[in-house]
C-alpha cells in the first residue's frame, strides 16, 4: 500500500509524511500565515495543510445555547460561528499561499468542510485532500471528495469500527483508489493515557489502508511512537508562539519543538532499519572481543589437550566456544605454546 503525491510516495516503506497543520494559528494575518509556511519549512516537515471553510460554510450566526461551546476547552464560552470567524483562513489567501508553500519545497494541501471548498481545492489543483475527524462521518461530503480521486488522508477521531468502515467504503466506491485512515484523539490537548495509539496497526489490518496519527498532545511521544507501530503519517498543529493565543495555539508546537520532532522521526526510522541478524559494518572489528580457544599452558606435541591447558577465553582469535567439547581429549599436532589461539591443525586423534 502506498500514496504518490507526484515523486513523494507515503507508506511502510517510505518516509514517514510530516504535515504541519497551520490551521487558525495565523490569527487572521496573512504575513504571520507566511511565517508559519517557513517555519514549516525550516523544520523539515514535508507539507503544509490548512483549512478551507467560513463560518457560514460551517454553521449559522446564533446564540443559541445549542451553538455556544462549553467545558473548559481553549474554545469554551464562544458561539461556534465566534470560534469559526476567527479561525478560518480566507479563502483569497489560499491560491497564493499554495504558491509560496511549493516555491519553499512543501505539499500544501487543505481539509474541505463543504461541496463549494471541494470545487475551490480543486481549482487550485491541490494534489490530495484531508478529511477532518469531525467530518469523517459526513458521507455526503466524503462522496464529493471521492469523486476527485484524488489520494486522501482521513482522520478517524472518535468513531466507531463501524462508522471507519462505513467510510472507507464510502470513499472506496466513489473513487479514493489511495487512502490513508489517521488515529486521532478530539481532545485538546490530548493527555497522554488518551492517545491509544496500538490502534494504529489496528486501523490497518482491519481496513487495508495506510495508517498514522493526528496528534493534538503536546509532547512527541505519541507522535514520534506511533512510527514505530507502523503510522507512516504524523499531522502536528503548528505556530510560531503559544503566546500568540491563536486558535489552536494551546495544542501546537512552536517551530523548534516541530523540528525536533522532525528530527526524532528521522533518526527512529534510522534505528528501525530492517531485521537484521549478525554483525553490522560497524560491529565487525569488534568482533575479536568474543571469547575462543586459546592454549593457556605450553602444550608438547602428543600431549593431550585438556581442561587445564585450553580454555574459553577472549579475544576471539581461535576457534569458537561450540568447538570446546570436540576439542577436549584430542592431542597436540605439534608444540603449541601458551597465549596460541587454537586451530583445527593444532590437534589430532578421535
Amino acid at each position: 500500500m502506498e500514496i504518490r503525491i507526484g515523486k513523494r510516495k507515503i507508506g511502510l516503506a517510505h518516509p514517514v509524511f510530516i504535515v504541519a497543520e497551520m490551521s487558525g494559528n495565523h490569527n487572521q494575518s496573512y504575513q504571520q500565515a507566511l511565517k508559519i509556511i517557513d517555519a514549516a519549512a525550516a523544520s523539515g516537515a514535508d507539507a503544509i495543510k490548512l483549512q478551507t471553510y467560513t463560518p457560514d460554510t460551517l454553521t449559522i450566526k446564533s446564540n443559541k445555547k445549542w451553538f455556544r461551546i462549553g467545558g473548559k476547552g481553549p474554545w469554551s464560552g464562544q458561539t461556534l460561528y465566534e470560534l469559526y470567524q476567527k479561525s478560518y483562513t480566507p479563502w483569497e489567501w489560499q491560491p497564493k499561499l499554495k504558491k509560496y508553500a511549493e516555491k519553499k519545497g512543501l505539499i500544501f494541501f487543505s481539509a474541505p468542510f463543504d461541496g463549494t471548498a471541494v470545487s475551490f481545492l480543486e481549482k487550485m489543483k491541490v494534489q490530495l485532500y484531508k478529511i477532518a475527524g469531525y467530518e469523517m462521518a459526513d458521507i455526503p461530503l466524503l462522496k464529493i471528495i471521492a469523486k476527485t480521486k484524488k489520494p486522501i488522508i482521513m482522520s478517524a477521531a472518535m468513531a466507531t469500527s463501524a462508522e471507519v468502515a462505513l467510510s472507507v467504503k464510502t470513499l472506496r466506491k466513489f473513487g479514493a483508489k489511495q487512502l490513508a485512515v489517521l488515529h486521532c484523539v478530539n481532545a485538546y490537548p490530548a493527555l497522554p493515557e488518551d492517545m491509544n495509539i496500538k490502534t494504529i496497526p489496528d486501523i490497518i489490518k482491519r481496513f487495508n489502508v495506510i495508517s498514522g496519527i493526528s496528534d493534538h498532545s503536546l509532547n512527541n511521544v505519541a507522535a514520534v511512537a506511533s512510527v514505530a507501530l507502523g503510522g507512516s503519517i504524523i499531522e502536528k498543529h503548528l505556530t510560531l508562539s503559544r503566546q500568540d493565543h491563536g486558535p489552536d495555539a494551546a495544542f501546537s508546537l512552536e517551530p523548534g519543538e516541530f523540528k525536533n520532532l522532525v528530527q526524532t522521526v528521522r533518526d527512529l526510522e534510522k534505528a528501525l532499519g530492517k531485521v537484521s541478524y549478525g554483525a553490522g559494518v560497524r560491529e565487525l572489528p569488534n568482533l575479536i572481543f568474543r571469547r575462543s580457544l586459546f592454549a593457556v599452558k605450553d602444550i608438547k606435541k602428543g600431549e593431550p589437550l585438556t581442561k587445564e591447558n585450553v580454555r574459553s577465553i577472549r579475544p576471539g582469535h581461535g576457534l569458537a566456544p561450540k568447538h570446546y567439547k570436540e576439542v577436549i581429549g584430542k592431542r597436540a599436532a605439534a608444540d603449541i605454546e601458551q597465549g596460541t589461539p587454537l586451530d583445527k591443525k593444532h590437534y589430532y586423534g578421535k
